[in-house]
């Protein structure tokens, strides 16, 4: 009896040790947006595509997604880049990326469309603001 229930902790303490993932560390990090190209009209319950912009600060960034937020009619929105964690990363000077993000306001109105800039130097971030009227 006294075996089994050493063979039985040593097989839990086996399996519950936990190791470090293989491969390189990511984490997410907002860019800020240089540049918004906006569509002449909006159209609710249809995608209207934006085009958004940013500078890739280093090799080791690729794009992940939006960061999209939504507070009645007015949607906050930043660029969201992983981040590989790894040395050999270079700087990247004037590596613009474009992305399409695909907004589909849900009923006609007024929407205010906050492109995050970055922060200034007491940390207050900063908005490029669109007013647009969907019909």
């Amino acid at each position: 009896m006294k075996k089994l229930i050493a063979l039985i902790c040593i097989f839990v303490l086996s399996i519950s040790c936990t190791q470090e993932p293989d491969g390189p560390r990511v984490h997410l990090e907002l860019v800020p947006v240089e540049t918004v190209v906006l569509p002449t009209t909006f159209t609710a319950n249809t995608v209207n595509e934006i085009e958004v912009t940013y500078s890739r600060p280093s090799s080791c960034h690729g794009f992940e997604g939006f960061y999209y937020t939504k507070d009645v009619n007015t949607r906050t929105i930043a660029i969201l880049n992983y981040v590989i964690e790894e040395q050999g990363c270079l700087p990247l000077l004037n590596q613009l990326q474009t992305q399409i993000l695909r907004f589909k306001p849900a009923t006609a109105g007024t929407y205010l469309l906050k492109f995050w800039k970055g922060k200034d130097a007491a940390g207050v971030n900063l908005y490029e603001e669109f007013s647009v009227v969907v019909q």
